[in-house]
């Protein structure tokens, strides 16, 4: 029976490697890269009704720009309604993001006038969808066009051609706006308004006509594309843009997916050092819950994007952490002195709840960053809820399987040191010997040290505070605010050589842009960001992506926030940030009490600040992203908190009959924080593993985004250790005892008694 567990063991490990290795391929070759990874855009627009016209449905809207988004031929397209008003278009592996961006906001609305711009007919003469390129006689590129009522048609060319003195001309426009436009005024300028404007000799009678405007093949197609995908019912004004070029997006996720691997591989390394079998156990959970979240993402269809890889790699940083809680229960447990069968069994039992807490407190911050947030936020936050899941099914419920199958075997009953135990620091009961083995930091005194800690962190915020005041000063503002908050444009220019930052500066100049700000990097400083405070219009940015291109052989990717979307990301990025403490702090009361609680959040402050001090400091552009890094330091570090506050509560709840001391609370805060810190530690570091790969190795795209998250994740690691369990301390030793006096009027009264003369007057 027992030889049975290891073959069911070998079976189970066997095929988990097998299913990895099969069905890998096709996970990979499934996967929807964000507009981030294989280039694209993403657009924001505020709709308007036409001129004198209602303001249709915006599904109908919605409908409008799909049919836009169909003839460019673009795969899975996301088109969203947000409020009344507006409507976000991603379009990731787009091949050419200025011509898609030209068709889907275009009105499209196209009409014949004659030359004193009088209507003549619209598109309702054409057949729905029947535009296509044919070449003309002399091999010219020209639109054809079916005609769905050809009497009318031959009627007006009639019309025209009867018209003398050079006015027998039929003009067609695109979007013509009437008191703005005018043929006589766009006559003989080298790139006119209108489409074309052919000569009518006579009434043309036939199933098609033509435009020709001395047209490239590009130019023709895309008003074909206009033509058949129909009038805009509306005016799409562009309120905030991104677009990604190809190679630089590839460029991203190439080197982006290496670092990543690499910190994993170093993570499965390191616990199978450290925790020797149970190390082999979590990295084979490890390379499953890997399967597993790319798995979930492909079924939902979920978009995979840099700041989701980095999500990713967090999440296996905090998912081997459940492994790291448990396996120090176990050696907890055989450092007591009991058998590795009952060592396992209660190592399980007690680390299961607080990793259900922490991880759901993470769940928390990512749900709201989901519903609240947009673009690569919200991929970051999509990667982040499938990583908690999958926590809970994998890394938890299959390593406690496979352990449990090599522990009921009972192959590992005098087998101690294969848990990473020192045999000769694990008592011997039988002999009456009580454990003397208590970890790294018995004895050490968390809460006295506290003081430095909490003094290191004051030093960093005096210093921030300086630079804030300096840089105010200076009028570069206390904090280097990125365009999702200032509004403006960012520019990235790529070249296969140096560029030069005075001569990209005078190159946008003639373009008509004036750079704020310019920064060179890159390996070869071979790409430059571009930072523009005013927004650019759309006409103007597609102008000046054309010649950098044409100078750098590479295409330009661009982005660009309007103030109003700026004030808006700002106020969301407050509401995001204190609905997680709420959420948090919710949960929190409800699981433990208010005091530990309100402990945790004055942790998470600190941490959210301290990334800000160092934004301030290293002048780290502070954008959306940055909120996103923020959130996840809310989940991690009040995971790293709740531990501590576990172990605290464990302790309490042990000495409920005993009257509470200051001494005896330092007492229990010290030895919740001796026996978790070894944990704390671990945990840090291997979720600090990865996010040093991706600072290495990892695309420059996302280096700020990883060097706030290494931050945080420090500050995370010491704020659980020296502020969280030392706020609930203070509070504790000052809480008031009301219930003191109450308890002895309550006694007196139940020993008091009637006295009865000569019966109990005794």
């Amino acid at each position: 029976m027992k030889k049975s567990r290891l073959i069911v063991f070998g079976i189970t490990v066997l095929t988990i490697l097998a299913i990895i290795v099969t069905c890998s391929p096709s996970i990979k070759n499934n996967m929807r890269l964000g507009l981030d990874l294989q280039g694209g855009f993403e657009i924001l627009y505020e709709v308007q009704p036409l001129d004198g016209k209602d303001m249709p449905s915006m599904s109908a809207v919605a409908e409008s720009v799909n049919k836009r988004v169909d003839v460019l031929g673009v795969n899975e397209p996301d088109i969203s309604v947000e409020g009344d008003n507006r409507i976000r278009v991603q379009l990731a592996g787009v091949k050419n993001a200025d011509q898609a961006r030209r068709v889907i906001s275009s009105t499209a609305n196209l009409t014949f006038r004659d030359v004193n711009d009088n209507l003549l007919m619209d598109a309702s003469v054409l057949k729905e969808g029947g535009a296509s390129v044919v070449a003309d006689e002399y091999g010219n590129p020209v639109v054809s066009l079916k005609l769905a009522n050809q009497a009318k048609f031959y009627e007006v060319t009639k019309k025209v051609s009867s018209m003398g003195n050079g006015e027998n001309l039929m003009v067609a426009w695109l979007d013509f706006e009437p008191g703005k436009d005018s043929y006589k005024a766009e006559q003989g300028k080298e790139n006119p308004k209108y489409i074309s404007a052919a000569s009518v000799k006579e009434g043309i009678n036939g199933s098609s006509a033509q435009i020709s405007g001395n047209f490239t093949k590009e130019e023709a197609e895309e008003l074909k594309d206009l033509i058949n995908s129909g009038s805009l019912p509306v005016k799409m004004i562009e309120t905030y843009s991104d677009s990604v070029t190809a190679d630089y997006g590839i460029d991203a996720f190439s080197t982006t997916m290496l670092a990543g691997a690499i910190g994993i591989v170093m993570i499965m390394l390191f616990m199978i050092v450290y925790y020797r079998l149970p190390g082999v156990i979590s990295a084979i959970t490890i390379a499953s819950y890997v399967f597993v979240v790319f798995l979930i993402n492909n079924l939902m269809g979920a978009v995979f994007t840099l700041s989701g890889i980095a999500a990713l790699v967090l999440g296996v940083g905090m998912a081997v952490d459940s492994n790291i809680l448990t396996f120090e229960r176990i050696r907890d447990a055989l450092y007591s002195g009991r058998s590795v069968r009952k060592a396992f069994y209660e190592g399980s039992s007690k680390s299961f709840i607080t990793i259900f807490d922490a991880q759901f407190t993470t769940f928390i911050s990512a749900l709201i960053l989901f519903i609240f947030g947009t673009g690569s936020v919200k991929g970051f936050a999509t990667m982040l809820i499938v990583s908690t899941i999958s926590t809970l099914l994998v890394i938890v419920f299959v390593a406690k399987f496979l352990l449990k199958l090599l522990i009921d075997s009972g192959k590992l009953d005098d087998k101690k040191s294969w848990f990473g135990v020192k045999e000769e620091n694990v008592p011997k009961l039988g002999n009456g010997e009580s454990r003397f083995y208590y970890g790294r930091f018995h004895g050490f005194d968390f809460v006295g040290k506290a003081k430095y800690f909490i003094m290191a962190s004051l030093t960093v915020i005096a210093l921030a505070i300086c630079f804030m005041g300096y840089n105010g000063i200076k009028g570069n503002g206390i904090l280097n605010l990125g365009i999702d908050f200032t509004s403006g444009t960012k520019l990235i220019v790529q070249g296969d050589q140096t560029i030069e930052t005075k001569t990209l500066k005078n190159e946008l100049q003639n373009l008509g842009i004036k750079a704020n700000s310019i920064k060179i990097t890159g390996e070869k400083n071979n790409i430059a960001t571009v930072f523009v405070k005013e927004a650019v219009d759309t006409q103007k940015m597609d102008y000046a992506k054309t010649k950098l291109q044409s100078i750098y052989k590479h295409e330009v990717s661009d982005s660009t926030v309007t103030p109003v979307i700026g004030r808006e990301l700002v106020r969301t990025a407050i509401l995001i940030s204190i609905l997680a403490w709420v959420g948090v702090m919710i949960y929190i009361s409800l699981r433990f009490k208010w005091d530990y609680a309100v402990s945790g959040i004055i942790a998470l402050v600190h941490d959210v600040f301290i990334i800000l001090c160092f934004c301030a400091i290293l002048r780290l552009e502070v954008n959306t992203e940055i909120i996103a890094v923020m959130l996840a330091i809310i989940g991690y570090s009040i995971n790293n908190s709740i531990v501590v506050f576990d172990r605290i509560r464990e302790q309490v709840k042990l000495r409920k009959h005993e009257y509470l001391t200051p001494a005896v609370y330092k007492e229990i805060v010290n030895d919740a924080l001796q026996n978790t810190a070894t944990r704390s530690i671990l945990s840090t570091v291997t979720t600090i593993i990865p996010v040093v790969c991706l600072i290495g190795f990892g695309s420059k795209a996302i280096f700020t985004f990883c060097l706030a998250l290494f931050i945080g994740l420090v500050a995370g690691a010491g704020s659980s250790l020296f502020i969280a369990a030392q706020i609930w301390y203070q509070l504790r030793v000052h809480e008031k005892h009301k219930t003191k006096k109450k308890l002895i009027k309550h006694k007196k009264e139940d020993v008091e008694e009637m006295i009865i003369p000569g019966m109990n007057d005794y």
